[in-house]
C-alpha cells in the first residue's frame, strides 16, 4: 500500500473529510428522493445556495459572534491562568476557593444571562462576560491539574538544587503544565463559541449589532429554514476552525518535545 495512504497526517484530514462528503451525499439524496420540503430540511445544495445569496448579511452576524467569541476567550484564558498560578501556591486557597470555581460550571448561563444583560449596560460587553463565565472552568482546572502534576522524582531534584519557588515555576511546572494547558485552550475556544451564541440568543440583540444567533432567531420567525441551518453551518465551521486553530499552537509549542503530541508513520 502506498505509504502516504497509510500516513497519519493522511488519514487525519481524509477519512473525516471523505465521511464529511458521504454524509452530504446521503442527505442530499435522501430528501431529494423523499420529497422533503425545504421548509422542513432543506438539502445541502440549497443550503449553499442560501450561503452565496446572504452571504453579506450572515457573514457581518458571523463577524459579530467572533467577535465577542475571541474576547470571551482571551479573557477565560487569561483568568483561568492566573487563578490556576494563584490555586497552586497554597492548598488551603485551592480548597477554599476551587468550589466556587466549580459554579461556573455547572450554573446555567441561559439563567444568569438576563441577570448580567441588566446589570451590564453595555450589550457586547454583557454578551462577552456571559461568554467569558462559560469558558472559565476548563482552564481554571487544567491548569492547576497541570502544575500540580510534576514528576516527583524531578520535583525532589529541584529541591535538593535549592531551586527558589519560582525557578521551580517556570523550569518545572509551567512546562509539565503546558499540555493540560492546551486541552483546556482546546474546551474554552468552543465554549466560548457556545457561550456567545447562547448570551446572543437570551440578549435578542438585533440591528447592526445581530450575531448568527439573532439570524437563526429570525430565520425561525420568518420559517427561512435554509437561512437557518446556513447558519448553524457557519457555527459549526467556526467552532471547527477554533479547535484546529488550538491544536495547531499546541503541536508548534510542545510538539517537537512532548509525548502527548508525539505523531508515528505507519
Amino acid at each position: 500500500m502506498n505509504p502516504l495512504i497509510r500516513s497519519d497526517k493522511f488519514l487525519t484530514w481524509f477519512a473525516p473529510g471523505l465521511v464529511g462528503v458521504l454524509l452530504l451525499l446521503a442527505w442530499e439524496v435522501a430528501c431529494w428522493h423523499l420529497a422533503v420540503p425545504d421548509y422542513i430540511v432543506p438539502r445541502p445544495s440549497v443550503i449553499a445556495t442560501t450561503l452565496r445569496l446572504d452571504f453579506v448579511i450572515l457573514m457581518k452576524s458571523l463577524w459579530v459572534t467572533m467577535q465577542i467569541t475571541f474576547m470571551a476567550f482571551v479573557l477565560a484564558t487569561l483568568m483561568g491562568t492566573l487563578i490556576a498560578f494563584v490555586f497552586v501556591q497554597s492548598r488551603w486557597i485551592e480548597i477554599s476557593f476551587f468550589p466556587y470555581a466549580v459554579l461556573l460550571q455547572v450554573t446555567p448561563i441561559a439563567a444568569i444571562a438576563p441577570l448580567i444583560i441588566i446589570w451590564v449596560k453595555d450589550t457586547m460587553l454583557a454578551l462577552t462576560v456571559c461568554a467569558t463565565i462559560i469558558a472559565l472552568f476548563p482552564v481554571i482546572a487544567n491548569t492547576t491539574l497541570g502544575l500540580r502534576s510534576v514528576n516527583p522524582g524531578l520535583a525532589s531534584l529541584f529541591r535538593m538544587q535549592r531551586a527558589s519557588k519560582l525557578q521551580t515555576l517556570l523550569r518545572l511546572q509551567i512546562p509539565t503544565a503546558l499540555p493540560y494547558w492546551f486541552a483546556g485552550l482546546r474546551i474554552s475556544s468552543g465554549l466560548s463559541l457556545i457561550g456567545a451564541v447562547v448570551a446572543e440568543f437570551v440578549a435578542g440583540t438585533g440591528g447592526q449589532g445581530a450575531g448568527l444567533a439573532y439570524q437563526i432567531l429570525q430565520a425561525g420567525f420568518q420559517i427561512n429554514i435554509p437561512r437557518l441551518f446556513a447558519a448553524l453551518f457557519l457555527i459549526s465551521v467556526a467552532g471547527i476552525a477554533l479547535f484546529v486553530l488550538m491544536l495547531l499552537a499546541s503541536k508548534r509549542a510542545i510538539g517537537h518535545w512532548h509525548d502527548s503530541e508525539a505523531t508515528t508513520e505507519t
